[in-house]
């Protein structure tokens, strides 16, 4: 994935994320006060960006796809 044109405020190791169940997403604190938020099925695309609903700023999860919790069948 190209960088251009994103501004990625850090780097974020899925496992200092915190994972919702019922919704299916990661979050991470914001600078601003909200969570930066990317869906799991974002992660299982391949996605690697979570961005905070509230502001501008994103931020790229480093994972390892084969870590990801399995989806339900």
């Amino acid at each position: 994935m190209a960088d251009e044109g994103l501004n990625i405020y850090d780097e974020i190791e899925i496992e200092d994320m915190t994972f919702d169940p019922n919704l299916q997403i990661y979050t991470y604190p914001c600078p601003c006060g909200d969570r930066f938020e990317i869906a799991i099925d974002d992660l299982r695309d391949g996605e690697d960006i979570g961005v905070c609903p509230s502001c501008s700023l994103m931020i790229r999860v480093i994972f390892d796809a084969a870590d990801l919790p399995k989806a339900d069948a």
